[in-house]
């Protein structure tokens, strides 16, 4: 096993926070029946996702990052659908 990398671990964190806040977008777009903007974001979130399992598959470490991403991103992006 490769030595852990924190910069790898970064970019899985900001892939991940990135990932759910899209699908917050995504969701708002579904119900707002808005197809390319539903369609373009779903793209972008297989795109994130897929750098991300490439780089967890190699080492379970960055799971971690990316579980702390993903739960932050959703925070954040509910937080500022609050404050519209």
């Amino acid at each position: 096993m490769e030595p852990f990398s924190i910069s790898i671990a970064l970019s899985v964190f900001v892939a991940y926070l990135m990932i759910d806040w899209l699908f917050t977008e995504y969701t708002l777009a579904i119900v707002e029946l808005k197809k390319v903007k539903a369609a373009n974001v779903g793209a972008l979130i297989y795109l994130l996702g897929a750098y991300g399992v490439v780089n967890y598959v190699g080492d379970w470490r960055y799971v971690i990052p990316m579980c702390i991403g993903g739960w932050l991103g959703t925070y954040i992006s509910v937080w500022m659908k609050e404050k519209i």
